[in-house]
């Protein structure tokens, strides 16, 4: 016993002999005499390492031995093997037969193979046929001979019971399911057609013995994820599979669950008495062993083909014309010698080993093959690149330069495949084109990303250039329309470059939605260039102030230095170069490119030349925050991100700024009172 759960048993040995004390164990173990009617026997037969005991495991949670993979294909079940599949209602019993084809007991001996397939089809109500997706349609493999004989001796040992066949196709291909299962539905139909009938079955359908279902899963060591899933899904028909409807069929003859052990007992003994049971045709075998001599010879003289090798030795090095005739030859060669020293051998027999013969011989240059389109993609790809930066260079506009160079690119490596064709094989190019594809398709793209970044750039600086400076300069001079000014600025310049760069894109051929978004970045970069610039003078504010009032309080309106003769107005003058320095501030308070009205230079001016922010010293700091405007935070009507002085700052700004100016007054009244003293 492998697992308690389970209670995986050998119940017919390796030599047929029966495990009658085992059974009885088994059957105790797993209370199945408890159940009556309500239980099922699964069984599976297929060829030897296709994955049966791995299919139960996985189906049903038993715990079959399996076969390593990385040690080889061998025979890993010896004889049949029974369980109890784990969760499943009602109780359902798996059993696991000895693989078909095994090289262990040899080509000449399948008696066992044909017995445990018949036992296994008398007592189970469901019989996976565990099959490999290549062997459609092959007269040799789906296990045919083996169904064949199976159908005439249950007909003729047996009265009908209705068993499900459930074809499980393996490893299955690209080849949609749908136009693999009627094929096996076919080929399952001309085998029970064929075979020799008594007469009260002469008329009988194969319904009347067999409900047929075919499944098919992936590749369990390729696409280890999906064949769970799919046996998952599989996995559930098995519940309650008993029930009208359900996957065991109509149940017609089963036995109650407490005879099952007598009852396999009974069976197996028929069986093993019919010694004659649907031995191999003498001439069939013959074929099979002399034709698979023959391919296999054929296959190691191809290996070692000196004009293959050397072949294969050219296209690791780069592209070789006539590629795909110089192996057709190579291969038909080989093929043609097969066909001669085969040709008088039973002819199904020697085309399915004709058929393996190619296949393998496909198979194994089929990598050359694959290098050689290997070079042609990396070839094309090249072309492309060289061919579209000429034309970008000559000024061809960058879409038709794509689509020119693409249709003639696809072409020349269509011609390429078809130069690299090999007569007996059918490959699909379809996925390295496609691949090819995406690469033109990839280079492309990052050229047009590179080639509209670089404009991007380039009018960017544009903007950058022709708007720095003049603004920088109009904040300089603080005008009565500053900002309309720099708005001005900022709308003609912008208009400019966008104008120009819309013209320059056109080439591209991007549609309005790409267009319309990157014309809305240059004009948001436009309008950060402001911002920026805008935010840099904020910050040097109280050296332009005291700049501007050195200005106006040193210099008359000639531009001439004042002499302090003790005529001038110094409280006038103090006055007007103060009002010039808060003039730069009102202007670089906030930023005005919204053309939305407020109140700043009205709040500044009133309250720092005019002396209402100043408040009695007894009133508490609420009181002084109710009547003075620049005790805030936040001008009115200007949004957080627009201010860059905000009013409290302001304040501390006009009191830092009086403190530096004050000493440029007093020596000026000094000057002034030292002349008159004169």
């Amino acid at each position: 016993m492998m697992a308690e759960d389970c209670w995986a048993t050998q119940l017919i040995y390796a030599d047929g002999g029966f495990n009658a004390a085992g059974l009885d164990r088994f059957v105790k173990e797993v209370k199945l005499a408890d159940c009556g009617l309500s239980y099922a026997v699964v069984a599976i037969m297929g060829p030897q390492s296709s994955g049966k005991s791995t299919l139960m495991n996985h189906l049903f949670r038993t715990k079959f031995r399996e076969m390593d993979a990385f040690t080889g294909r061998s025979q890993t079940t010896k004889g049949i093997w029974i369980a109890k599949c784990v969760g499943i209602e009602p109780c359902t019993i798996g059993m696991d037969l000895e693989g078909t084809d095994g090289r262990e007991r040899g080509e000449d001996d399948t008696t066992f193979e044909k017995q445990s397939a018949l036992f296994a089809l008398a007592v189970s109500d469901i019989v996976l046929i565990n099959m490999w997706c290549h062997d459609i349609g092959r007269e040799q493999a789906a296990n045919k001979p083996l169904l064949k004989t199976v159908f005439q001796v249950m007909m003729r040992l047996f009265s009908p019971r209705k068993t499900t066949l459930l074809f499980v196709i393996r490893d299955k291909t690209k080849t949609p399911f749908e136009y693999l299962e009627p094929v096996l539905r076919e080929d399952i139909q001309k085998i029970w057609d064929a075979v020799p009938k008594p007469q009260a079955h002469k008329s009988t359908l194969l319904s009347e013995f067999f409900t047929v279902e075919v499944v098919a899963l992936s590749s369990y060591e390729e696409k280890e994820e999906k064949f769970k899933e799919e046996v998952a899904e599989l996995r559930q028909r098995f519940f309650h599979s008993i029930s009208p409807g359900g996957l065991a069929g109509d149940r017609r003859g089963v036995v109650p669950a407490s005879g099952f052990s007598f009852s396999a007992q009974q069976i197996w003994k028929v069986i093993k008495e019919n010694r004659d049971l649907d031995l191999p045709a003498h001439k069939v075998m013959v074929a099979t062993v002399r034709c698979e001599e023959i391919a296999n010879e054929k296959f190691n003289h191809l290996t070692s083909n000196e004009d293959l090798l050397a072949l294969d030795e050219a296209v690791q090095s780069g592209l070789v014309p006539g590629f795909g005739k110089q192996l057709s030859s190579i291969l038909d060669a080989y093929l043609s010698e097969y066909d001669m020293e085969a040709i008088y051998f039973e002819e199904g027999v020697r085309n399915s080993k004709r058929h393996q013969l190619e296949s393998r011989a496909l198979d194994f240059v089929y990598p050359v093959y694959t290098t050689m389109l290997g070079h042609l993609r990396s070839k094309t790809l090249e072309n492309f690149k060289v061919r579209m930066e000429q034309l970008l260079n000559k000024g061809e506009g960058f879409a038709s330069s794509v689509r020119t160079c693409t249709e003639g690119c696809m072409l020349e490596f269509d011609h390429g495949c078809a130069d690299a064709a090999v007569q007996q094989a059918n490959w699909d190019t379809s996925r390295i084109r496609e691949k090819l594809q995406r690469d033109l398709d990839a280079h492309a793209s990052s050229v047009r990303t590179a080639k509209l970044s670089e404009l991007n750039t380039s009018y960017e600086k544009q903007l950058l250039t022709s708007l720095t400076e003049p603004v920088e300069a109009l904040l300089e001079a603080g005008g009565k329309d500053t900002w309309a000014s720099i708005r001005k600025l900022l709308n003609r310049e912008t208009e400019a470059v966008v104008t120009k760069f819309s013209k320059a894109i056109t080439g591209f051929e991007l549609d309005k939605e790409t267009i319309a978004k990157m014309v809305q970045n240059l004009r948001d970069y436009a309008r950060n260039v402001v911002e920026k610039k805008a935010r840099e003078e904020a910050g040097k504010v109280l050296i332009h102030m005291k700049d501007r009032f050195s200005t106006v309080f040193n210099y008359d309106s000639d531009s001439m230095p004042r002499v302090w003769t003790g005529k001038e107005d110094i409280r006038t003058i103090t006055k007007d170069a103060r009002s010039a320095a808060l003039k730069i501030l009102s202007v670089r308070a906030a930023i005005r490119l919204d053309e939305k009205p407020d109140n700043i230079e009205k709040v500044i001016f009133s309250s720092l030349m005019d002396g209402t922010a100043t408040v009695p010293s007894s009133q508490d700091n609420r009181t002084r925050a109710l009547t003075d405007p620049l005790a805030a935070s936040t001008w009115e009507k200007v949004s957080s991100k627009d201010t860059l002085i905000t009013p409290v700052q302001c304040k501390s700004l006009w009191r830092q700024f009086k403190s530096e100016t004050e000493y440029t007054v007093t020596q000026a009244i000094s000057a002034q009172e030292a002349h008159k003293r004169k």
